[in-house]
Parts: C-alpha cells; structure tokens; sequence
C-alpha cells in the first residue's frame, strides 16, 4: 500500500510539472521578443553593412 501511494505521488508531480513546462509564461514571451530585437538588430547591422560596401563598390557585397 506504501508503495502504491509513493507511485501515485510521483505520477502526481510527473503530471503538474508536465502541464506547467508546456505553457507559456511570462518568461518565456520575454525571452520570445529579446529574440526578435536580437535578431532584427543583426539583419539592420548586415543591411548597413551591406550598403556601405556598394556604395563604396566594393567587390564582395556580403558582410
């Protein structure tokens, strides 16, 4: 019987756990958008770069 309630315990928390690392919190939406500015911030950088190499006509475009 102990052991019958330790296995349903443990079931218990498996379950809990499970359904809360599958939601979406607040951090997880916080670290969504610091992905994104991450990742615009990169695209305008290579995109200046990229500018500034054709106007200056340089031969390989790609920074």
């Amino acid at each position: 019987m102990n052991k019958l309630l330790m296995m349903s315990k443990v079931f218990a928390l498996t379950a809990v756990l499970t359904m809360f690392g599958c939601s979406d919190g607040p951090a997880e939406d916080a670290g969504e958008k610091v992905d994104e500015v991450v990742s615009d911030s990169k695209n305008a950088v290579e995109d200046a770069c990229e500018k500034a190499k054709e106007l200056a006509g340089a031969e390989k475009q790609d920074c």
